[in-house]
C-alpha cells in the first residue's frame, strides 16, 4: 500500500473500500450516506470544502450481467477527523428518474454496505490563496494541488438548485466559520483569528418546500450566523409570498433577485452549482453585469447533452495492422505504456488507456468532473466538451482524457503531473 497522503499533499484519485455507517433520510427522495475511514486511509480522504467523491459498483444490467458503474457526488460536511485518528464521508446522493445507481443506493443502500470510494477530488473551492508567505492572491485551479486553494473573508454568493446544495453546504459551513482548511473539525480563520465580516447570499431553488435538502441544517446555520447568512429559497411549483420567490427561475428574475433581495455587489467569490441550463443562465447573467471570469467558480451535474453517452469503460476497439493507427503513450503511477489507436474508431485517450490500464482515473466521463485530467507531453489532440478545466489548465497544456481524440500520429499524456 502506498504511503497515506493528505490533502494538502500532490496526489492522484484511487479508490478504497469504506463501509457505510449510517444512511439519514433527507427527502423523500434523497438520502445523506455516512462512510467510515479508518485512521490507516484518512490520509487519503483530507479534502477540501466544495470537493466530491467517486462511487464504484457492480451492478447487474437487464440481462443479468454484472458491469461496473460509477457515480460523483459532492462532500456535504466539513471534513472532522477522530480522537483515534478515524474520519468520516459525508455525501447526499438524490433519486434520479432512470437512474439505477442513485435508485439504488436511495432504496436498498443501508449500513454496512462495502462500496468502493474514490480519493476527493474537484475544483469547486475558492480560487483565493491564503499562505504564511503573503495574502490571498489568485492562483492555477488544480486538483493536484489542492493546497493552493483557500478560503478569504468577504462577501460571497452561492446559487444552487435541487441536490448542488451539497458542496454548498460544506461551502457555507467552511467561509462563514472563517475557514476552507481540510482535516479539522473546528475551522478557524488562516491567521486563526474568527471572520465576522464574511457574509454568504444563499439562492436555493427547488420545486416544492418537500423537495428541499438539508433544510434543518440550513435553519440552523441561520440560527448560528443570523447577520451573516441570508438563504432564499425559490420554489418553482409552489406559492410565496414574495412573486420573486415562486415560478421559475429566469434571466429578468434573476436580475431582480440580485437587485433587489441579494447584496450582489462587491463580491469576493460566486458558486454556481445544479443542472446545466442554470449555471448556464447564472454565467450569462453575471457576466452581462460585468462580474470577472475569475470570481464564477461553477459546478455542474451533467453537460446538458443527453443524447451524448457520459459513460467509457474501455469499449473494445479492433486493431489492424494493414489500417492506419496513432501510437498513445500514457505515464500513470510512474509506468509509462504505449497504446495503438485505430484513426476509424476515433476513440478517446481515456478509452484507448482503459484498454490496458483499467486503474486509469475517471468518473464520469462526460467532461464534468475533471477526475481524468492529464498533461499533454507532445503530439496534438481535440477536445470534444471541457466543462471543467479552466483556462490557465488549458494553458498549461492539460486536457480531459475522456473527450479528448489524438490528432498526430503520436500522442504523449502524463497522468502523474
Amino acid at each position: 500500500m502506498r504511503a497515506p497522503v493528505s490533502a494538502t499533499a500532490r496526489r492522484r484519485a484511487a479508490f478504497h473500500q469504506l463501509t457505510v455507517s449510517n444512511v439519514r433520510q433527507l427527502t423523500h427522495d434523497a438520502v445523506e450516506v455516512t462512510f467510515a475511514v479508518p485512521a490507516q486511509l484518512a490520509g487519503f480522504y483530507d479534502y477540501l470544502p466544495g470537493q466530491y467523491v467517486a462511487l464504484r459498483a457492480r451492478m447487474p444490467d437487464a440481462a443479468g450481467v454484472l458491469r461496473e458503474l460509477r457515480r460523483s457526488y459532492s462532500l456535504c460536511a466539513l471534513p472532522i477527523q477522530f480522537p483515534d485518528g478515524s474520519s468520516e464521508l459525508k455525501i447526499a446522493i438524490k433519486r434520479d428518474l432512470g437512474g439505477e445507481f442513485s435508485t439504488w443506493a436511495t432504496s436498498e443502500l443501508g449500513p454496512g454496505g462495502v462500496l468502493d470510494v474514490m480519493s476527493p477530488s474537484g475544483a469547486f473551492v475558492s480560487r483565493h490563496s491564503a499562505t504564511a508567505s503573503g495574502p490571498a492572491q489568485n492562483v492555477l485551479t488544480s486538483m493536484n494541488h489542492p493546497q493552493q486553494l483557500a478560503g478569504r473573508n468577504g462577501h460571497f454568493v452561492a446559487i444552487a438548485a435541487g441536490s448542488g446544495i451539497t458542496p454548498v453546504m460544506a461551502l457555507a459551513a467552511s467561509l462563514l466559520a472563517g475557514s476552507s482548511g481540510a482535516g479539522s473539525g473546528s475551522p478557524s480563520a488562516p491567521d486563526g483569528s474568527a471572520a465576522p465580516e464574511t457574509s454568504l447570499d444563499l439562492l436555493y431553488v427547488n420545486k416544492g418546500t418537500m423537495d428541499i435538502m438539508f433544510l434543518e441544517e440550513l435553519a440552523d446555520l441561520k440560527d448560528r450566523y443570523p447577520r451573516r447568512l441570508a438563504v432564499h429559497h425559490v420554489l418553482s411549483r409552489e406559492e410565496r409570498i414574495a412573486p420573486l420567490l415562486s415560478g421559475r427561475l429566469d434571466a429578468s428574475k434573476l436580475v431582480a433577485l440580485f437587485d433587489k433581495a441579494i447584496h450582489a455587489e462587491d463580491v469576493v467569490e460566486w458558486f454556481l452549482c445544479g443542472p446545466f441550463e442554470l449555471v448556464q443562465l447564472c454565467r450569462d447573467v453575471l457576466e452581462q453585469r460585468g462580474v470577472p471570469r475569475e470570481n464564477i467558480r461553477f459546478e455542474l451535474f451533467t453537460t446538458g447533452r443527453p443524447d451524448r453517452p457520459a459513460g467509457q469503460h474501455g469499449r473494445p476497439v479492433r486493431i489492424e495492422e494493414s489500417r492506419e493507427n496513432r501510437t498513445i503513450a500514457f505515464t500513470l503511477d510512474g509506468r509509462t505504456t504505449e497504446v495503438l489507436s485505430p484513426i476509424y474508431a476515433r476513440e478517446s485517450i481515456l478509452n484507448a488507456a482503459l484498454r490496458l490500464r483499467p486503474d486509469v482515473p475517471f468518473a464520469c466521463a462526460g467532461g464534468v468532473c475533471g477526475t481524468c485530467r492529464t498533461k499533454l507531453i507532445s503530439g496534438e489532440v481535440t477536445m470534444d466538451e471541457n466543462y471543467a478545466l479552466e483556462p490557465e489548465e488549458l494553458a498549461a497544456g492539460y486536457i480531459l482524457s475522456c473527450q479528448s481524440h489524438p490528432t498526430t500520429d503520436e500522442v504523449t499524456v502524463d497522468y502523474d503531473a
